[in-house]
C-alpha cells in the first residue's frame, strides 16, 4: 500500500527571476481552415491556480497546449513576460495530460528518465526521483512496473515525474477525468502539494466542484472565445457573462 500523500501548506512567494507572468495578446489558432480559437488576450497571474473552464469543444486543451508551447499560434504572440523569459522557458515548465504517456519501465525508472533527458547528473537521480514519488505517495511502489498500476496511480505517476524537473509552471489537462472519487482526491492532494511548493498550476477541468476546491482564478471559455478572466470566488458567485451563468446551472451550451 503507498503511504499517505504530503499535506500542502500556503503557496511560498514566486521566485525573483522567474519566467513568469504568461502573456498572451490576440491569439488565434486555425486547424484545417477552420478557426478553434479567436483573439485569446489574457495574463496568467503570477504563482496562482488558473482553473481553465468552459463547455466541450470550447477550446480548453487547444489554449494550454498553446501556452505550453506544443503548438503554435496562426496569429498573436504567446510570450513569457520574467526576467528569466530570455533563456530556455520550455525547461521552466510541463505539462502533464489526461492520458499519462509511461514508458514500459518501473514507476522509479519513468522519473530518472525524465531527469536523465533534463542533463542531471546520474549520481543525483535517484535520489531526486525518490523523493518525487515519496511527496506523491508512490515510494512503496518504486519498483512496480508503470502500466501496471492504477489509473490513479499512474496519473500522480506523471505528476511525480513532472515535480522532480521543478518546474515553475505546470500545466495540466483533465488531470482526474477518468479517476474515481478516490483517485481524483489523491490527484488533488498531489497538485495542492506541487503548488505549495511554488509551482504555478494551470489546470483544465469539466468537475466544478473541483475547480470550486482549486482554482484562484478562472479562464471561462466558449466557442473558442474567452468570456471570463475573474478571481474564482467572483465567477463561481456572479459570473458577468450569460453563458457563464449558463454553464454554472448545467445547461448544455452550442
Amino acid at each position: 500500500m503507498a503511504e499517505p500523500l504530503v499535506q500542502a501548506g500556503p503557496a511560498p512567494a514566486p521566485a525573483v527571476a522567474g519566467i513568469q507572468p504568461l502573456r498572451l495578446q490576440g491569439v488565434c489558432y486555425h486547424r484545417e481552415g477552420q478557426a478553434l480559437v479567436h483573439d485569446l488576450t489574457f495574463e496568467l497571474s503570477v504563482s496562482t491556480r488558473t482553473i481553465v473552464l468552459g463547455p466541450n469543444g470550447s477550446g480548453k486543451s487547444l489554449t494550454l497546449r498553446l501556452c505550453h508551447g506544443l503548438i503554435a499560434p496562426t496569429s498573436g504572440t504567446v510570450r513569457w513576460m520574467g526576467r528569466a523569459a530570455n533563456g530556455d522557458v520550455r525547461a521552466r515548465q510541463a505539462m502533464v495530460f489526461q492520458r499519462p504517456v509511461l514508458l514500459r519501465r518501473s514507476a522509479l525508472a519513468n522519473v530518472t528518465y525524465a531527469l536523465a533527458l533534463k542533463g542531471v547528473p546520474r549520481p543525483q537521480r535517484r535520489e531526486l526521483a525518490m523523493h518525487a514519488l515519496k511527496q506523491s505517495g508512490l515510494a512503496a511502489l518504486a519498483q512496480r512496473p508503470a502500466r501496471v498500476l492504477s489509473g490513479g496511480e499512474q496519473q500522480r505517476l506523471a505528476l511525480a515525474r513532472a515535480w522532480a524537473l521543478r518546474p515553475e509552471v505546470l500545466f495540466l489537462d483533465e488531470p482526474t477525468a477518468n479517476l474515481d472519487p478516490a483517485g481524483c482526491r489523491a490527484v488533488e492532494t498531489v497538485i495542492a502539494a506541487i503548488h505549495a511548493a511554488g509551482t504555478k498550476i494551470v489546470m483544465t477541468t469539466h468537475d466544478l466542484g473541483q475547480a470550486r476546491r482549486i482554482a484562484d482564478e478562472v479562464l471561462f471559455l466558449h466557442r473558442g472565445r474567452l468570456l471570463e478572466h475573474t478571481p474564482a470566488d467572483r465567477f463561481f458567485t456572479a459570473p458577468d457573462s450569460a453563458e457563464a451563468r449558463a454553464f454554472l446551472r448545467g445547461e448544455l451550451l452550442w
